[in-house]
């Protein structure tokens, strides 16, 4: 019996190493926002196509933003 593979579609590059970004700055608000959904959560990695790496960075940046008051935790009403 022979089993066919499915093979996984080409994954899209990360953004932040196609824009060559060294570190990834909580005070950028506006770049940020693109990577929280509208109820304000965390945008997992295959949606938004980012590297484990850059993932990990850009998750700490938006709860350091979160933290200093820059980004809400909730969505507003």
């Amino acid at each position: 019996m022979r089993t066919t593979q499915k093979t996984a579609a080409k994954a899209t590059q990360c953004f932040f190493c196609s824009q060559n970004y060294k570190d990834i700055d909580y005070k950028d608000v506006p770049l940020l926002r693109r990577f929280i959904s509208s109820q304000g959560k965390i945008v997992d990695p295959q949606h938004t196509s980012t590297c484990a790496k850059h993932q990990r960075a850009l998750a700490q940046a938006i709860k350091r933003a979160r933290f200093l008051g820059l980004l809400s935790y909730v969505k507003k009403y």
